[in-house]
Formats: C-alpha cells, sequence, structure tokens
C-alpha cells in the first residue's frame, strides 16, 4: 500500500493517507514527541441507518432503531473470548462509541501499541453472533437505555431532536428503546454487519509514537480482503418546518435545563465543509461569551456558566443548538430569537468582529493537534465523509464575510426553531 503525506502550509505538520488494497482508508499521523498512541476504526453506520438497499438481494430493508450502538456491544464478543479482557492483558484502554452516523471502535496505550492494534483489526473483522448471546445483551442494553431515559440532559436533547424532526431518523434515541430493541435478532446483526461494515466503507487512523512502515506490515498480515459493495442508506424526505416549537417534560431537579434547537433545510447529501466551518464563525460572533448576546443573558441572570451554542451536521439533517440551565428558558429563548432575527440580517457583523472569530475557530483547530486522541478522532470522522483533515482550518483561515453573511440566510430562523425544557416536578 502507498501512502501519501498530507501537509499543512500555516502549520507545517502533516500525515500519511492512503487506501489499503482491501479498500480500507488509513491515515496515521506520527508524533514522536508522545508519550501515547491512539488509533481508532470506524464505520460509516449509525443510529440514523435503518433503511438501506441491501447489497445481497438488492431490496430495501428496514431493522429496528438501535441495531447499530446493538451491534456495537456484541462486536466485542468473539467465539474465543471478550475483547475488552485482551486489551488488559496488552495495557490498553479500549472504548467504543455509536454516534448517529458512525459506529467506532478505539484503544490508546503508552506499550505494546502493535498486540493492541492486532485485536482490535481482529474482533472488528471476526463478527461472532448466537441467538443465546443476543438474547443475554439484550437485558444489558435495556438496563443501559432506561438509565439513559432517567437523565434530564439526556432527554433534553432527544425530546428537542423529536419535535424538530418530522421522519428524519435522527429524531430517534441512538440505542433505540426496549420495545425495538426486543425485535433485533442474530440474523438482523449479520445483515448489517455485511452491508455496513465492510472494509471500503471503514477508515482506521492512528496518531502517536509508531512508525508507519510498521503499521503498514501489520495491516498487510491482518487485513482480510472482501468484496466491494455500496451500501445505499435511504432516508425519508424532511420538511423544512419543525414539527413543535416547544416540548417540556418535568424530572426531579433543581434547575431547568433547556436546549434550544434551530432546525435548517438539509438535502441528502453531505453538508460542503465551508457551510460547516461557516456556522462555527456565526455562533462565535453571534454566541460566544465575548457576543452581547451572552452578557445580556448573564446580565438578566437568565443563565449560567453551562451556557453554549453548537452545530450539528450529518445526512439529512442540520441544526444549531443553544444549551443550558435556566430559572426562565422561555425567557431565554425568546432573547435568542428576537437577537437571531436581527443578526440574520448582516448589518451588525463588523470587520473586527469577524476577524476575531476566524482567529478563535482557526485556533480550536489548531489545538487538536496537541493530543493523539483529538487528531485520530478528527480524522476518522474527515475520512469517513470525504474530508482533508487540515482542510477545516484551511476553511476558516480563508473565510469571507460575505460568504458568512450568505451562510446567515440559511441558519437561525426563529420561525423554525424548537424549545425543549427539563423542569423541575410540580408541587402537588
Amino acid at each position: 500500500m502507498e501512502l501519501k503525506e498530507v501537509k499543512s502550509n500555516r502549520t507545517g505538520e502533516s500525515y500519511f493517507c492512503g487506501v489499503h488494497e482491501s479498500g480500507l482508508k488509513v491515515c496515521i499521523f506520527e508524533k514522536k514527541d508522545s508519550n501515547s498512541s491512539f488509533a481508532i476504526l470506524g464505520t460509516k453506520f449509525g443510529s440514523i441507518n435503518t433503511k438501506f438497499v441491501d447489497v445481497k438481494s438488492s431490496e430495501s430493508v428496514t431493522v429496528p432503531d438501535g441495531i447499530a450502538h446493538y451491534l456495537e456491544h456484541k462486536l466485542f464478543e468473539n467465539e474465543d473470548g471478550d475483547s475488552f479482557q485482551k486489551f488488559a492483558r496488552t495495557g490498553a484502554s479500549a472504548n467504543a462509541y455509536t454516534s448517529f452516523d458512525i459506529t467506532a471502535y478505539l484503544f490508546s496505550c503508552t506499550d505494546n501499541f502493535f498486540e493492541s492494534l492486532k485485536i482490535l483489526l481482529d474482533f472488528v473483522q471476526n463478527p461472532y453472533f448466537t441467538k443465546e448471546s443476543v438474547d443475554k445483551e439484550r437485558e444489558i442494553i435495556a438496563q443501559e437505555i432506561k438509565m439513559y431515559d432517567d437523565d434530564p440532559h439526556w432527554s433534553v436533547e432527544n425530546n428537542m431532536l423529536a419535535g424538530m424532526y418530522h421522519k428524519h431518523p435522527v429524531r430517534v434515541d441512538i440505542a433505540g428503546d426496549v420495545d425495538s430493541i426486543s425485535k433485533i435478532t442474530a440474523e438482523s446483526l449479520f445483515l448489517c454487519y455485511s452491508n455496513f461494515y465492510n472494509l471500503n466503507n471503514m477508515s482506521l487512523c492512528i496518531a502517536g509514537k509508531q512508525d508507519k512502515n510498521e503499521i503498514l506490515e501489520i495491516l498487510d498480515k491482518k487485513i482480510v480482503p472482501v468484496p466491494t459493495v455500496k451500501t445505499k442508506p435511504i432516508f425519508p424526505e424532511e420538511p423544512y418546518e419543525v414539527l413543535n416549537q416547544r416540548v417540556e417534560q418535568e424530572f426531579d431537579i433543581k434547575l431547568p435545563n433547556f436546549r434550544l434547537g434551530f432546525k435548517e433545510k438539509m438535502t441528502l447529501e453531505d453538508l460542503p465543509l465551508k457551510k460547516a466551518v461557516l456556522s462555527d464563525l456565526i455562533l462565535e460572533i453571534f454566541a460566544s461569551k465575548a457576543s452581547p448576546l451572552y452578557r445580556e443573558l448573564m446580565d438578566k441572570e437568565l443563565i449560567n456558566s453551562s451556557f453554549r451554542a453548537s452545530f450539528m451536521e450529518g445526512p439529512g439533517y442540520a441544526h444549531i443548538v443553544f444549551s443550558g440551565e435556566s430559572t426562565n428558558p422561555d425567557m431565554v429563548a425568546e432573547i435568542i430569537r428576537k437577537a437571531a432575527l436581527e443578526f440574520r440580517t448582516g448589518d451588525g457583523i463588523t470587520e473586527e468582529d469577524f476577524d476575531r472569530a476566524k482567529k478563535v475557530v482557526y485556533a480550536s483547530y489548531v489545538f487538536l493537534l496537541d493530543e493523539v486522541k483529538d487528531i485520530a478522532s478528527s480524522m476518522l470522522h474527515s475520512s469517513l465523509f470525504g474530508r482533508e483533515f487540515f482542510s477545516h482550518m484551511d476553511a476558516a483561515a480563508d473565510a469571507k464575510i460575505e460568504d458568512l453573511k450568505e451562510r446567515l440566510t440559511e441558519e437561525l430562523d426563529p420561525d423554525n426553531s424548537c424549545l425543549s425544557i427539563v423542569s423541575p416536578l410540580k408541587e402537588d
């Protein structure tokens, strides 16, 4: 396999990338001064991928909600034992996660890197599902779901998504619910594995002190080539308008927690990187701690240090979220919506504001280069979605104020927002 060096002209840093003969995309960031190494192997398969065209039958199939998360759990169990126990013997710290559009398996270590890499490659390539093991895992995951159902921070987020989206599966909890996981079988797990865990749909990203040539030797020995398949995900057509403008749920908490989401119109194509970076710039100007909006909310004692603003996007969905604790979430939402209406004209954005935002956002991307975990995780997301790792900082540095004002016409529509609140239990 041939690796190509990708260098940032701005920072002088570089990494190596290429495609293994098996179709697996590989990114290696050599960081010789690091005391540890981090490896992450991921596939473009998340909780939203519940409907797709099966590569074998060429027919549309629908699988139960939560199956990507269920598959993540089950993959650690092999015929010859539990993979976590194998990692423990090498001294590596292993984990995995499922998001809306990615499932990833990872480990970090200071020693025995190559032994741990072999374990990672082995268990992800060798699924082992039996009726007995799948049934046994169901109760474990059901308990996990119930635990999250009792978490107000988890619920306020899910309620917001369910309030914003009519049909898109991003509105469904990543783990599904107790009813949906009861329908998951060994056969349905194998169906998803054969469609989405094809090496052509996966990326391996490594950052740390290891030599790239030694890594390639391991890959040649451990990677098993498979026929190339291309699974086609299917998503429903999502209306622009939010489903509900306000949702509320009571919890045994002392202070209300809120999420205010602004939905934007999306196609089923991946959002261009330039637009995603412009959204980060918009939020830095509009809602950072240096913004008039933040100062107004703090001066009126409507928010505290938990206040955050973020942008989320994926296949078929995109939205801006404001979150935090407040004694009066409805008043916070009213002020943010009013400020957004005025801000969308772009008249109040100065070159000074814009230049400051560019520096802050650019610096946030540069800071990722300090930690091997951040490097590898960011490389994985970029690789799976066809983006070059350094292109985020380049897009921030090259952004123009005119581009930002044009992007504003697509975001922060106050009439297309949903306020989700979890509030304290009302006394009888």
